[in-house]
């Protein structure tokens, strides 16, 4: 009697056990019976099931990602190039999910990227090399999430968000050779523009340094000629106050300054007549 009622014990913890099962916070769950989705309501925390003939499938509602490889492109140039995206995404409707996926995160995924990609194609089909650069691509994520979320409502998920990692030319392609001999010739461009402008640039400066330097001679020759005149006025003004006071010792003195710039050199001959006025001095010590 004690051994079946241990078993019966047993049996009725074992049920129990079974008939419970937990929800945790991130997740979301169906309850199934005989392969039929019976509730869907689930909030986190401890429920009940009727065990050997419901069981219950949890997912992850939290945002999950999807990281494809790099695909090759081509854009509206005809010119390849490879992409690298990835995909943020959460499962909002489980019923929907179960049925379309079986409730399989990869399944969802191989379902999600061909119409991520058909639509990436579409739109760099329809745009240059240089609008997806220079800042296209967040158009283009933009409208892909808007189009994957009108493709993906019958899977039971929400696509958040689509990012262009990387945009890289194919190393077996020309496009490489054609962007750099474009960057080159760019650059080359903006180089003879630069020199044309600093030629310009010296020319100006080398004009305004001239033009300083002849009106700095200028003036310069103004105030040396200016300081000149005063100094002949000077002396002629000395010369003639000291005329004044004494005209017979200027007269000698002013010969004496003759006689020595003319007899300054030792062998040269100065022809005079004997009664001229220079040799007066001379002649008269009187």
């Amino acid at each position: 009697m004690r051994a079946g009622t241990l078993i019966a014990l047993l049996l009725a913890v074992l049920v129990a056990a079974n008939s419970m099962f937990v929800v945790r916070e991130g997740q979301t769950a169906i309850l199934l019976q005989f392969g039929r989705i019976v509730r869907t309501d689930f909030k986190p925390g401890l429920h009940f099931r009727i065990p050997l003939v419901q069981q219950v499938q949890r997912f992850d509602k939290r945002v999950l990602t999807l990281d494809s490889a790099p695909e090759r492109y081509l854009t509206s140039e005809k010119k390849d190039v490879n992409i690298d995206f990835f995909v943020k995404w959460r499962i909002t409707d489980a019923s929907k999910f179960f049925v379309a996926a079986a409730g399989n995160e990869s399944n969802a995924q191989t379902l999600v990227v061909p119409i991520v990609k058909e639509g990436l194609r579409t739109a760099i089909n329809s745009r240059t090399l240089q609008e997806l650069v220079s800042g296209g691509r967040a158009d283009v994520t933009q409208h892909l999430v808007s189009d994957a979320n009108a493709k993906t409502q019958g899977l039971g998920i929400d696509v958040i968000d689509l990012r262009i990692k990387r945009i890289d030319l194919p190393e077996d392609g020309t496009v490489i050779g054609s962007v750099y001999d474009r960057m080159k010739s760019e650059r080359k461009k903006v180089a003879s523009k630069l020199r044309a402008e600093g030629e310009e640039q010296a020319r100006t400066i080398k004009a305004d340094a001239d033009r300083q330097v002849q009106v700095i001679k200028a003036e310069a020759y103004r105030d040396a000629q200016k300081t000149r005149g005063e100094g002949d006025a000077a002396a002629s003004q000395i010369y003639a106050s000291a005329y004044g006071r004494d005209g017979e010792f200027y007269a000698f003195y002013r010969s004496l300054e003759a006689y020595r710039e003319a007899f300054s050199t030792s062998n040269g001959t100065l022809v005079l007549d004997p009664k001229s006025e220079f040799l007066h001095y001379l002649q008269d010590s009187k």
